[in-house]
């Protein structure tokens, strides 16, 4: 990450006001394990303050109650980065930020759901605003594409589902990989050219993010979020497997162990797949 401040700035603030950005949120889940979330309605209405507007309750609204250390990044439409850490302090359902929050169209004329209730969190630091950098990634990618297929577990037992492949594998498609620091934070590094070699593994060539991506140790349980443009995304947990070349080409890889639908409405665990059990209570 770039040089880091513990304040926003004014521009800062103002570039995260629009609902069209990209807000990701790295949470722990009780387990000690990471979580990674789609928050588009992070802001930061005070300079040491961040918010998130709730309008679904997923699981990382309950993870960041139970242990309110996130690591956050916020991309705007211009491909803008920010990324830092907070900690989260409490929650309210009514005050200027819950209306301020209802107020924006998105949420104003939505038939089915407004903001609900909104979450406040302390700034501990934030980097300086940096762009994509789109020659690492592109050429990750590239790279990642011609050497995958050498990487893969070839093991015929599925793990992710054909569609959830197929969104690691768009080129346009955006990925996150978080892990849990030494200090019991998350970390979260952008890791775009991030494919699936497989059902069951997924590599990257590091080219871009390369010194944050070279400090995961190996044997380290990783979580990576896959995120489309058209808002669809999954959320997948293994075990990051370290480096090793592959037709000369090196690629980190990630062993998947864990799957999970993010988008609304219905929250849940794909893989291992969960039995199905009849409603009782009505």
């Amino acid at each position: 990450m770039t040089a880091t401040r513990t304040t926003f700035t004014p521009e800062d603030q103002k570039a995260f006001e629009p609902a069209e950005k990209i807000g990701i949120v790295a949470c722990v889940n009780p387990d000690g394990q990471p979580h990674v979330s789609l928050i588009t309605s992070i802001m930061a209405p005070q300079p040491n303050q961040l918010t998130l507007g709730e309008f679904c309750r997923g699981l990382s609204k309950q993870y960041i109650q139970q242990n309110p250390c996130i690591a956050f990044l916020v991309m705007t439409m211009d491909r803008r980065l920010w990324r830092g850490r907070a900690r989260w302090t409490h929650l309210r359902q009514e005050g200027p930020e819950y209306q301020r929050y209802n107020d924006i169209p998105m949420f104003r004329y939505n038939t089915y759901f407004g903001i609900n209730t909104v979450h406040y969190l302390d700034l501990l630091e934030t980097s300086d605003s940096m762009p994509l950098p789109m020659p690492g990634i592109v050429a990750g990618a590239l790279l990642t594409r011609l050497a995958k297929s050498a990487a893969a577990t070839r093991h015929s037992q599925r793990i992710l589902k054909p569609f959830a492949e197929s969104l690691f594998n768009q080129m346009g498609s955006l990925k996150f990989i978080s892990y849990v620091g030494a200090d019991g934070f998350p970390e979260l590094v952008p890791v775009v050219q991030c494919q699936a070699a497989d059902s069951r593994r997924l590599a990257f060539a590091p080219l871009a993010f390369g010194r944050e991506l070279h400090r995961i140790p190996a044997g380290t349980e990783v979580a990576v979020f896959c995120l489309t443009m058209g808002m669809e995304d999954v959320l997948i947990r293994g075990t990051f497997r370290g480096f090793k070349r592959h037709r000369l080409i090196t690629l980190g890889t990630v062993d998947i162990a864990w799957v999970y639908n993010s988008m609304p409405p219905a929250h849940g665990q794909i893989y291992p797949e969960v039995p199905l059990e009849p409603v009782t209570d009505f």
